[in-house]
């Protein structure tokens, strides 16, 4: 990401007092404390600062943006990268104002508060794609094994499923859909 300084956006206005005083009149500390109450424009709160710039939908085909943790090259070759890989969505090009911004924004919100947990420290970065044909988002990690999984001792090409309980519930056959698979 570019290190450019930007200008911060102004998150709240000013309230000016309904009923201005008279020239004559005295204000207390806590009069003028009031009239200049900082209320928050409800523009920025209904949609977050950062989609009105920097949208992935808005990017050209062909262009990527990524966000890096500190000491981390943006190259499979890096030392973090080389023996890791990356978590993909790949999405089609119908769904690139609907979830791809979405996906980005809430990817970028993840990984700037390491909600990873356990696992913040192999998250490497965020990427995405966008291409003519379809786009991608890829979390990329530290490595590329899957020692959990592997402890399991489950066949390579086993599919794992999520199903919700409300549809196992309220099946007419006898398998439930799966809502996820891995």
């Amino acid at each position: 990401m570019s290190h450019r300084t930007r200008p911060q956006p102004h998150f709240y206005q000013k309230i000016k007092p309904e009923a201005s005083p008279t020239p004559n009149s005295p204000t207390t500390e806590e009069e003028k404390t009031e009239s200049h109450q900082e209320v928050a424009n409800p523009e920025h709160y209904i949609k977050h600062p950062l989609q009105n710039r920097w949208l992935s939908s808005n990017l050209m085909a062909g262009c990527d943006y990524s966000l890096f943790k500190d000491a981390i090259e943006t190259m499979w070759e890096d030392e973090k990268n080389k023996w890791g890989g990356r978590w993909l969505i790949t999405l089609n090009k119908q769904q690139r104002r609907s979830d791809l911004d979405r996906f980005w924004l809430e990817t970028l919100l993840c990984l700037i508060g390491q909600s990873s947990d356990d696992y913040s420290d192999d998250v490497c970065a965020a990427v995405v794609n966008v291409r003519a044909k379809g786009d991608k988002r890829a979390v990329w990690t530290t490595e590329c094994e899957n020692k959990e999984a592997e402890r399991l001792g489950l066949p390579p090409k086993i599919v794992i499923g999520y199903q919700s309980h409300a549809d196992t519930a309220t099946k007419s056959g006898s398998t439930t859909k799966n809502r996820f698979v891995v």
